[in-house]
């Protein structure tokens, strides 16, 4: 420990058992001690720490906060925080160390037995001549809770600026610190690379790879499920296809809009596969709990009724513009129900450490929103406990899912793309636009859209950056093994059980008929274990080689990659084996060599 480091833990209050705020963690985890030594070795103004969602943010902050007091370096702390339900946790958790924050204030003079207030953006943006002032007035320390959400408007930003460019110290957290946009981010350092891009630059980062090695987070095991979808469009047309075939975007969104309807078989085929994996889990950690991130209100009551159904016991319904929302998340961490049903708002930064298995119900496909709500999941309480996220299979989200690993920063410079597109680069706008499926004004009347039919299939395990097992139907052996897996597991351990898992899965298949088998496909080269880059490589290659084929033949692309499927068998391009791939790209090759 540096003598600047010693110096700060010997000064904190006697309330930081083992140096860190009772309550929040027993003492400073490696991370946290060395992020604050390089704030106490450099004393900066402004601060940016990154820290993996479930990691810890908060107990480095209010440690360093009480520092700052105790020096009489700063003489008051205002918190910032996206939501109301995360400023009164602010003020819980930072009342358990004798730091008593305000979360009711709106205006005037803070009471004199506060060292503080908590407030929301949306709140510093209709006043912040009133926070400036108090900037002003006394030396305040602000930390900006997911600092990201000041990008969230140009008003917010500016009033971000214009109301804390005073302050003493600005400490700025974040677990996410990229958005899609290029709005800047306040108080965010950005350097330019050697390519020309700038990017934001944090002080200390600590990522989920780093986390997961240290065991301060859970691995997470994402089971995604892929099934036949049938709509009727708002022109009238009905559509039928399988979800993660090869598709446009506005076909992807309806066919996932159809899954995520509560009236069709795929919600509830996964809704008791969680269960099911639920009740695993709490074998070995009793008071696991799970929870299904819906879209809207009305899909997330119909999906607690369905869990009813399904479990025979009530589900927590949390709803953002309900004034008991809070109180509900707070009883619901604090007891041992089984599921919670909620609305956008536990996707981020509420602290329900029990949560272990999760249903992504939702069409919001931003990798901020996912790595987000996948964040609910993944806090540790103790070493071997997973976390399993339950979602569709939608090319986006399987590669979110794979790059949990990834570092990312915000990049003010959009880079120019060539070839495949990248999933980073599109707009907030953008992606509004698309979940609101809005349509172009062609002059007829338009029908409201309306899912028909859907059922689930057991598609696949994705882990660690490898995709394991094959389809299968649900409530099949095959599907079984994998909802079995251990609760409690490390992350090493959990890779190896997937892998005998799939060799057992393979093995079962092969000793039945094919009219017997479970499996909806039979390929002749098995899935084999294989990483994630290399699947996108695959993949890109074959969209590569049919784009060239377009231009050569005249046929769309849709028209190839189904004759493709037709001749050399298997399942869409987003579920093929890598076998069948290299054969499909090998066959076009073929194909395009006879037209020359």
């Amino acid at each position: 420990m540096t003598t600047t480091a010693a110096s700060a833990s010997h000064h904190l209050s006697p309330a930081f058992p083992g140096r860190a705020p009772w309550g929040t963690a027993g003492k400073l985890r490696a991370w946290q001690q060395g992020a604050m030594e390089r704030y106490l070795q450099t004393q900066p103004r402004d601060f940016l720490a990154v820290a993996t969602p479930g990691a810890g943010k908060t107990t480095f902050a209010l440690t360093l906060a009480s520092w700052l007091l105790h020096h009489h370096v700063v003489q008051q702390v205002t918190v910032v925080a996206p939501t109301e339900h995360l400023k009164k946790q602010w003020a819980d958790a930072a009342a358990r160390i004798g730091i008593k924050l305000d979360p009711e204030y709106s205006a005037g003079p803070v009471g004199k037995d506060y060292h503080g207030v908590a407030v929301t953006y949306a709140g510093v943006g209709v006043r912040p001549m009133l926070h400036r002032n108090r900037s002003e007035q006394r030396k305040t320390l602000v930390i900006l809770d997911e600092i990201h959400h000041a990008g969230d408007s140009k008003s917010w930003g500016e009033a971000c600026l214009e109301a804390f460019e005073p302050a003493t110290r600005r400490l700025t957290l974040t677990g996410t610190p990229f958005r899609s946009d290029t709005n800047p981010i306040p108080f965010v350092t950005y350097e330019e690379g050697d390519d020309g891009i700038r990017r934001s630059a944090a002080d200390y980062t600590y990522g989920y790879g780093s986390a997961l090695a240290d065991g301060v987070v859970r691995p997470v095991i994402f089971l995604a499920y892929s099934g036949n979808m049938r709509w009727r469009t708002k022109a009238g047309d009905e559509i039928a296809a399988r979800l993660g075939e090869p598709m446009t975007k506005d076909a992807i969104s309806q066919a996932w809009r159809t899954a995520l309807d509560p009236r069709g078989e795929w919600m509830p085929s996964v809704l008791r596969a969680a269960d099911q994996r639920l009740t695993e889990v709490r074998k070995s950690v009793p008071d696991a709990g799970a929870l299904v991130i819906a879209a809207d209100q009305d899909s997330a009551r119909a999906y607690a009724k369905l869990i009813r159904e399904i479990t025979g016991s009530k589900a927590t319904v949390v709803l953002s513009d309900d004034n008991g929302a809070s109180k509900r998340i707070d009883e619901f961490s604090d007891g041992d129900d089984r599921w919670m049903v909620a609305v956008r708002m536990v996707s981020e930064g509420v602290d329900v450490p029990r949560l272990a298995v999760g249903v992504y119900a939702t069409t919001i496909s931003t990798p901020l929103f996912f790595a987000q709500a996948v964040g609910r999941f993944v806090r540790s309480r103790r070493r071997g406990e997973t976390a399993s996220v339950f979602l569709p299979t939608v090319p986006d989200l399987l590669t979110f899912a794979n790059e949990m690993e990834r570092e990312r920063d915000h990049v003010l410079d959009r880079p120019k793309k060539e070839g495949e597109e990248d999933p980073y680069a599109e707009s907030e706008q953008e992606m509004d636009e698309a979940n609101r499926e809005q349509d172009e004004d062609t002059g007829e009347e338009m029908l409201p859209f309306e899912a028909l039919e859907s059922d689930a299939v057991f598609d696949r395990v994705t882990y660690n950056g490898a995709d394991f097992g094959m389809q299968a139907h649900p409530g099949s052996e095959e599907e079984q093994d994998y909802l079995g897996i251990p609760g409690l597991l490390e992350p090493d351990q959990v890779e190896m059980l997937l892998q005998k898992r799939q060799a057992r899965q393979i093995a079962h298949s092969r000793k039945k008929p094919d009219t017997e088998a479970d499996l909806l496909e039979l390929p002749a080269e098995r899935r084999p274990v294989v990483s994630h880059k290399e699947m996108m490589e695959l993949r890109r290659q074959l969209n590569n080689m049919v784009g060239a084929y377009v231009h050569q033949s005249g046929k769309p692309h849709g028209a190839i990659h189904t004759e493709l499927r037709r001749v050399c068998g298997g399942p869409p391009a987003a579920e093929a084996t890598p076998g069948q791939l290299r054969q499909r790209i090998a066959k076009v090759q073929e194909w395009a060599t006879r037209m020359r």
